[in-house]
């Protein structure tokens, strides 16, 4: 078995995995237009932070071919356009703005489309790339902090799939079983889509990592009788004081790890840091359809007419949280340390 991977770009055609359709099936589909895009991350056919930032890029460099010949005025009325459209298809997950706005950057010293074109599918490629190296090193990272500890709790799918490769909360995992490294995992099901229950063990087991599924409101108990020694979770954005908003249930783990006094983890690339907002409270939660939650697949359980609340994400408090994971280190969740971390990436971007 070998570690899936969601995305592919093959002589300029972009294919991704879609997750809609696991376990059952393993399925590739081509995304052809922006609008294919759009509908894809609509549709949770890519998920993950990462991997819809990466998706977009390429969504992106899709619709500039449509452009060509056009003068350059009217290419960058148009790509402007389109970067609005596809920064409408998710409102929480940070990496989704922070790749198109990288993608918009390449277009600011160029004054030909066809060249504007060309780096625009390059720059995509390169965030793709960059992405997989990211996460191997947040796994090398989160080995270093785990440190012996292998009974580990998880929710939703942070993993390979929800990135270019390795994920950032499942990364330690399946560096963990190249390494000879053994963990035994206890997925959350991840109401009221299952990423968990279909994602992480799916993925999971393509790395021969041992894992086990329990319905969200087991944890607690899981977590007490099965000695579970840490929680390591994903994030879709990160204010500048530590606040980190991931997928609903996130937050009660949090609690749960505090209670029982073990370590709580988040594990993220900086790009899904946002240093524009002050805390979580500033963080968009997205809202989605009912019939997540009244329907399983085709399926009708709740009755006729029930109101439903589905907010897809929760935000976890900086104070609950025991470290953040990055390419770039382990930091503490506290407003001044991660002040430092933006200004020493700042410094290198300048």
């Amino acid at each position: 078995m070998s570690i899936p991977t969601p995305i592919e770009w093959q002589e300029g055609r972009l294919k991704i995995l879609d997750q809609t359709l696991l376990p059952h099936q393993t399925r590739w589909i081509e995304l052809e237009t922006i609008e294919d895009v759009f509908e894809a991350i609509i549709q949770l056919k890519v998920r993950g932070a990462p991997a819809i930032g990466i998706t977009a890029a390429y969504g992106l460099a899709i619709a500039a071919k449509k452009y060509e010949g056009v003068d350059i005025e009217t290419f960058h009325l148009r790509i402007h356009e389109d970067y609005l459209y596809l920064a409408g298809s998710r409102p929480t997950a940070v990496n989704l703005f922070w790749a198109l706005d990288r993608m918009m950057k390449v277009i600011e010293t160029l004054y030909s489309t066809e060249e504007t074109i060309i780096s625009l599918e390059q720059e995509a490629k390169k965030i793709h790339q960059e992405d997989e190296e990211i996460c191997r090193q947040i796994g090398e990272n989160a080995l270093s902090l785990l440190n012996g500890r292998k009974k580990v709790l998880t929710i939703c799918n942070a993993g390979t799939i929800a990135t270019g490769k390795y994920g950032t909360a499942l990364a330690p995992f399946h560096l963990g079983k190249e390494k000879g490294v053994d963990f035994q995992v206890y997925a959350c099901e991840t109401r009221p889509v299952l990423q968990g229950a279909r994602l992480t063990a799916w993925e999971l087991q393509q790395s021969n990592v041992d894992v086990t599924v329990i319905t969200d409101n087991m944890a607690a108990h899981t977590i007490a009788t099965k000695g579970i020694e840490a929680i390591i979770v994903g994030a879709d954005r990160i204010a500048s004081n530590g606040d980190t908003a991931n997928k609903i249930g996130t937050w009660q783990l949090a609690i749960l790890a505090n209670y029982f006094q073990i370590p709580f983890y988040v594990a993220a690339p900086l790009s899904t840091f946002d240093f524009s907002i002050a805390s979580g409270a500033d963080i968009p939660i997205e809202e989605r359809l009912a019939e997540e939650v009244t329907h399983i697949g085709p399926n009708q359980i709740t009755p006729e007419g029930t109101k439903v609340f589905n907010p897809a994400f929760d935000v976890t408090t900086a104070n609950l949280i025991t470290a953040i994971i990055t390419e770039k280190g382990i930091f503490e969740a506290d407003r001044n340390k991660l002040a430092q971390l933006n200004k020493a990436e700042e410094g290198v971007r300048a």
